[in-house]
């Protein structure tokens, strides 16, 4: 069964369940509660009777003028119609009880029949027991009791009064609830489509995903079902993302391994021909072999970020020193793309607990991709100074072909790289400014990247938080979510 049935038969039976539930409840209530109101009416009824039927007596001196009370309070019907008793009710003499004929007996002080208004006992007769409401009659001169009279003596006024008035209390009750159950069934109907038809388009959303297709909900409402389709199509915009940045993967590092793979084997053929020198052919082969080495150094690193295995082992450390010791080892390759590395920083640097190796490795990443990207001629500055007395801030600062707005939200995304650099065939595989992130945040900082456009240079700064605790030697630094969330499924 659909989910859809389950949920409409499930709306349906409560309904349907709540209204018997009611309509049994309200029935036997109303019988008991009705019961009781006839049984006093009765009562009522009887005692008025008494009272009149001793004024009577009094009056008279005796039982003869008994028919006159009876008369004015409905119970004579000899020679009455139904019609005329219906319209003397009417008329205010008695209660609408009176419309069935009610049998009352007076009985005298000897317990002799005196009258039964249906004839069914004889006068002077001995009275047998007799059921309904039973009232004394008084001779109010001596104040002495002088019979009693009986009314209702077969119950056929609580009988037929209660149990029509509670059939037709019924009846409408059963009309009421058929109507109910009815407008419930429409409601569950348009309710369990409402609920399903958002499920029902998921699934099929899920399976075009499945096939390789792209897929969107619409989304209708704001609720919880409208907030699971927004959290859908993010999903599906996000592994969209990471199919293209797979594919990407696949171009990047297809490229990065054919080319010094296609040198080696150039090189080793060329060794094995006699058209290279040893020390030639394995020069080059070392360096191509030092490259393919990098990329899966790369590759590793980026594994341990995604993993959250990202160990930094932390010691207090001189900053000036650390800058120094960069731009000393990245002067060879500056030099030998004719581009300026220069190093410019406050007197003022404190010393900070970091992983010294890793900050070396992150700033590594950022000034090799500035060299590169710097033409002959151009400059590099590695500054550093006090934000704040909680920030210090790291700067790289090239004069290089810069990057264009519509990237710089992008360059952190790992094998990411722009046209231009594409296009120039400047070298990488786009993981270094993703690597730096994570080792950057992981030490509790931020890292962010600034252009004014194309041929403009571009800046990259590290801020870090000062004070940072070195309560033991190694520790396991949580890696930055943010920096890596865009690639967990490569």
């Amino acid at each position: 069964m659909s989910l859809r049935w389950r949920i409409m038969g499930s709306i349906v039976f409560v309904i349907v369940l709540t209204v018997l539930i009611n309509i049994g409840v309200g029935y036997y209530a109303t019988q008991a509660r009705l019961s009781v109101f006839v049984e006093q009416v009765g009562s009522d009824e009887a005692s008025n009777l008494a009272r009149n039927l001793s004024r009577e007596y009094t009056g008279a001196g005796g039982w003869a003028t008994v028919d006159r009370p009876l008369s004015e309070a409905g119970y004579i019907y000899n020679g009455i119609s139904q019609r005329e008793r219906s319209e003397e009710s009417e008329g205010g003499h008695s209660e609408a009880f009176h419309q069935e004929q009610v049998r009352v007996v007076i009985a005298d002080a000897q317990g002799l029949v005196v009258k039964d208004n249906l004839s069914g006992l004889l006068p002077g007769t001995a009275a047998p027991d007799l059921g309904g409401h039973r009232e004394t009659v008084f001779d109010l001169t001596s104040n002495q009791p002088v019979g009693h009279v009986y009314v209702d003596v077969n119950q056929e006024f609580l009988s037929s009064e209660s149990h029509g008035f509670l059939n037709t209390l019924l009846y409408i009750t059963l009309i009421g609830g058929a109507l109910t159950v009815g407008v419930a069934m429409l409601l569950a109907a348009w309710l369990s489509k409402r609920i399903t038809a958002p499920v029902t388009a998921l699934t099929e959303a899920t399976q075009a995903i499945a096939q390789g297709d792209a897929a969107q909900l619409p989304v209708t409402s704001s609720d919880e079902l409208g907030r699971m389709s927004v959290a859908f199509n993010e999903m599906t915009s996000a592994l969209e993302t990471q199919r293209e940045l797979r594919q990407r993967l696949i171009n990047d590092v297809s490229h990065e391994l054919n080319t010094p793979l296609s040198v080696i084997q150039l090189e080793a053929r060329g060794l094995r021909d006699g058209l290279q020198t040893p020390e030639s052919a394995s020069g080059h082969i070392i360096q191509e072999v030092d490259r393919l080495r990098g990329l899966v150094t790369d590759l590793n690193w980026l594994a341990e970020t995604d993993h959250g295995e990202l160990r930094l082992t932390l010691e207090t450390s001189s900053v000036h020193e650390l800058l120094t010791e960069e731009v000393e080892r990245w002067q060879p390759q500056s030099q030998a793309r004719q581009v300026e590395l220069s190093l410019e920083v406050s007197s003022d640097l404190p010393e900070m607990v970091i992983d010294r190796m890793r900050m070396g490795q992150a700033l590594g990443n950022v000034i090799s991709n500035a060299i590169h990207c710097t033409e002959a001629d151009g400059s590099i500055v590695l500054g550093a100074g006090l934000e704040s007395d909680k920030t210090l801030a790291i700067s790289i600062t090239d004069d290089g072909i810069g990057i264009p707005a519509t990237d710089l939200s992008r360059v952190f995304d790992r094998f990411y790289r722009t046209e231009e650099s594409r296009s120039r065939r400047i070298g990488g595989t786009g993981l270094g400014l993703a690597i730096a992130r994570a080792i950057v945040e992981a030490h509790g900082g931020t890292i962010a990247v600034a252009s004014r456009g194309l041929g403009q240079g571009a800046t990259v700064t590290f801020r870090l938080p000062l004070g940072n605790p070195a309560s033991s030697s190694s520790a396991t630094a949580s890696t930055a979510r943010t920096a890596t969330k865009e690639a967990k499924e490569l």
